[in-house]
């Protein structure tokens, strides 16, 4: 059986929680899950990583390239709520 997580790469990381860590969705999606379905798996991922800190906010680029963000409470993927928009 292949890896089906979710596959994406850093836009943008302070480092040190800061500001905002933003991912982006590459896929392929006939191979692998999108972030969004994903979720708790790609917040577990960067959180045992260390790439995500406790408190940093989780923006994310998906497969459509829209920008949303990934809210998590307690070191949980819990929900998603709009990105900002222009």
């Amino acid at each position: 059986m292949t890896d089906r997580s979710a596959r994406f790469v850093v836009i943008e990381d302070s480092f040190d929680g800061s500001d905002p860590l933003v991912i982006k969705d590459i896929g392929p999606w006939t191979d692998h899950l999108s972030i969004t379905n994903d979720a708790g798996g790609v917040v577990e991922r960067l959180l045992r990583d260390g790439r995500l800190q406790p408190g940093q906010r989780l923006f994310y680029y998906d497969s459509e390239g829209g920008l949303d963000e990934m809210l998590v409470k307690d070191g949980k993927f819990a929900g998603f709520a709009p990105g900002p928009r222009p």
